[in-house]
């Protein structure tokens, strides 16, 4: 509020004060004059510095826009990379064709008793991936056991000092090892000697046990290994092995052996085998043999190691749920409105990326081998184009067929020579090709591919797919004497197509999907630090504007002020 005071004298001599008030209200630090100067300075400027903000909010709108994208690349680069993970499962995770992870390569043992006895609790058969399909016939006369023997000395308390020094060294009799030395002293109990055996057991094969006979009497058992017998002898001191009644002076033998050691005897296809444990790895290779209980006559065990057809199974299903669960998301971004155009959630509405994915997944899915479909799987689409599975046919075909299935999903290859092995493939494989091999003096010199020179190079028996060329990372191994002519041939199969497919866009190092995150996220850093040179400038515009309209508002004022005096003179004098 602003009062003016105005004085004026009539005629007679009298003086008169006039006092004239001017309301105002202020805003952003702008008075806004309600007498004759009424004018709304805030909403001139906020309008004014709206129209200098227009370029930075069409920028915040494309960032914004572009959040929303990499959010849903993201979730799509999730949903393939599932897909991937279950394709993997499938092919393998290398391109090595000696690494044998792919899912037909696991192997699983297959157990039936005969003659009565229940295979499981006999016998226990753990496979390597890769190792021969077969089916062999076991039995076991005797389990492996290892020789156990106990102190004969009484021991009252297990915690209190024995009173033994002296030093033994412990071995078992086919250890591979040097006999460990082993130091008691006399404030040793029995339960620290114990202890200090139980130190060296990994060296010795030994290991000691308080074993607690009743209320009032310990004894102390040393246990061997499998198969072997304990070898124990004194060096220095107290004969400790005497001492604790383990070993007969006057013998020198053990005083009291409650087990002696034995071989386990057992039968593959009727061939008899000893062997010092009950763990067998060394009769057929890639396969552990673990004998837990003995064949009666008459009785066998039916071991038959085949491909894991339930892990198949599952790998099948999984691939599904996740193609399916990609699938759903996918039709999210074609949704439509009531108008027609894009739904709210169909952020990539129209996107090339996504719609490129959809083909490459749904041209894999359509791959047929031979003649074969996925239609073998018991795989079929429905109106959606969601997978649907029918379990009977799949499980049809891992009973009967399982070759046709691993040749309709998984990566093959032939050679008109099989002294040409694939080592290695790339991921975009040639269906075919003719090799050229040179050999000299037994060594191969050179390969000519289809008649061109520079696809392949020589580094001892291997031939090496050229980097740049459309052969890299392809990898054989010749081991012929003689130069050939080989013919090679190769079908990627459903999920090999597949996880080129799926890679090209998922892989988290180089896929398409990582690429345009990168693209958007630098736009978006772009267009922040273009958003931030404009506010700066916009900024700049509003305070130039706020002193501006300040300094018109403060002359107005000061002129209402003038013309109230001027007005209050003017008045008098016309008294």
């Amino acid at each position: 509020m602003t009062s003016t005071t105005s004085t004026t004298t009539d005629s007679s001599g009298t003086t008169t004060s006039t006092t004239t008030t001017t309301t105002s209200t202020t805003s952003s630090g702008i008075s806004t004059v309600s007498s004759s100067a009424d004018i709304d300075w805030d909403a001139l400027i906020e309008a004014a510095v709206a129209e200098k903000q227009l370029p930075a909010d069409r920028i915040e709108t494309k960032i914004e826009e572009n959040e929303s994208e990499i959010e849903a690349y993201e979730e799509m680069e999730d949903l393939l990379s599932t897909l991937l993970d279950a394709i993997e499962a499938i092919r393998g995770t290398d391109d090595s064709l000696l690494e044998l992870d792919d899912i037909f390569s696991e192997r699983e043992a297959y157990l039936t008793g005969i003659g009565g006895i229940e295979a499981e609790d006999a016998l226990v058969v753990t496979c390597e991936a890769g190792v021969a399909v077969q089916t062999y016939e076991v039995t076991i006369s005797q389990l492996a056991l290892a020789q156990k023997v106990t102190s004969t000395v009484e021991c009252t308390d297990s915690t209190a000092d024995m009173g033994i020094e002296g030093t033994f060294t412990l071995t078992t009799s086919e250890s591979e090892n040097d006999p460990v030395e082993i130091e008691i002293t006399e404030d040793m109990s029995m339960a620290e000697i114990a202890e200090e055996i139980n130190n060296y057991t990994d060296d010795s094969g030994v290991t000691a046990t308080v074993v607690q006979v009743s209320d009032t009497e310990y004894t102390l058992v040393l246990t061997g290994e499998t198969g072997q017998d304990i070898e124990m002898a004194s060096t220095d001191g107290t004969d400790v092995g005497v001492a604790l009644g383990i070993v007969d002076e006057d013998t020198g033998e053990f005083s009291s052996v409650l087990q002696s050691s034995q071989d386990a005897v057992f039968s593959v296809d009727g061939v008899e085998l000893t062997r010092n444990t009950n763990t067998i790895d060394d009769v057929i290779d890639g396969v552990t043999f673990a004998l837990y209980q003995t064949t009666d006559d008459g009785e066998s065990i039916s071991v038959e190691i085949s491909q894991s057809l339930s892990d198949i199974k599952e790998a099948v299903v999984a691939l599904v749920d996740a193609y399916n669960a990609y699938r759903e998301w996918a039709l999210t971004q074609q949704e439509t409105d009531a108008d027609g155009g894009a739904s709210e959630d169909a952020v990539l509405f129209g996107d090339s990326l996504l719609r490129g994915a959809n083909n490459s997944i749904y041209a894999a899915l359509s791959t047929v081998i031979d003649d074969s479909s996925m239609a073998v799987l018991g795989l079929s689409y429905d109106e959606n184009n969601y997978l649907e599975l029918d379990e009977d046919t799949l499980n049809d075909a891992l009973l009967n067929d399982i070759d046709a299935i691993e040749d309709l999903l998984n990566f093959q290859y032939e050679t008109s020579d099989s002294d040409l092995a694939l080592l290695k493939r790339n991921d975009n494989m040639p269906s075919s090709f003719t090799l050229d091999i040179t050999v000299e003096d037994g060594e191969v010199t050179s390969v000519l591919c289809d008649g061109e020179e520079g696809c392949f190079e020589v580094s001892g028996t291997r031939i090496v797919g050229v980097e740049g060329t459309d052969y890299e990372g392809i990898t054989f191994v010749y081991t012929g004497e003689d130069s050939d002519t080989i013919e090679f041939s190769c079908s990627a199969g459903i999920v090999e197509e597949l996880y080129s497919a799926v890679a090209k866009y998922a892989d988290e190092d180089d896929g398409l999907i990582v690429a345009q995150i990168e693209t958007l996220e630098e736009q978006n850093e772009d267009y922040e630090t273009e958003y931030e040179d404009i506010m700066d400038t916009v900024d700049a515009y509003e305070e130039r504007l706020t002193t501006l309209y300040s300094e018109y508002q403060a002359a107005i004022e000061e002129a209402e002020n003038d013309l109230s005096y001027i007005e209050a003179i003017l008045n008098s004098g016309s008294d």
